[in-house]
């Protein structure tokens, strides 16, 4: 025997629920990916060499740097350990 009206109330945390909205989200997002991929576009050779010539020249020149750094510093540090030794 049915119960007349008992409506069922539908959770919304439930696991079917969920897993909807889940797929509505990844569908969305692959939608978003599809449209900002749509955007990118490639650089040229010319704009890849001079980029890379960029990157090489300047970590040259940062390792010139950190190694005159790391010289002074440790130079400093030895004087400065050889003067409390001799005390």
């Amino acid at each position: 025997m049915a119960k007349a009206g008992t409506i069922e109330r539908v959770d919304d945390n439930s696991l079917a629920n969920r897993m909807k909205a889940w797929r509505l989200r990844a569908k969305s997002f692959y939608n978003d990916v599809r449209t900002e991929m749509k955007k990118v576009t490639t650089p040229s050779r010319k704009e890849v060499q001079g980029t890379t010539t960029v990157v090489i020249i300047t970590v040259f020149l940062f390792g010139i740097y950190f190694a005159f750094i790391d010289k002074v510093l440790g130079l400093s540090l030895d004087h400065f350990l050889k003067s409390l030794a001799h005390r």
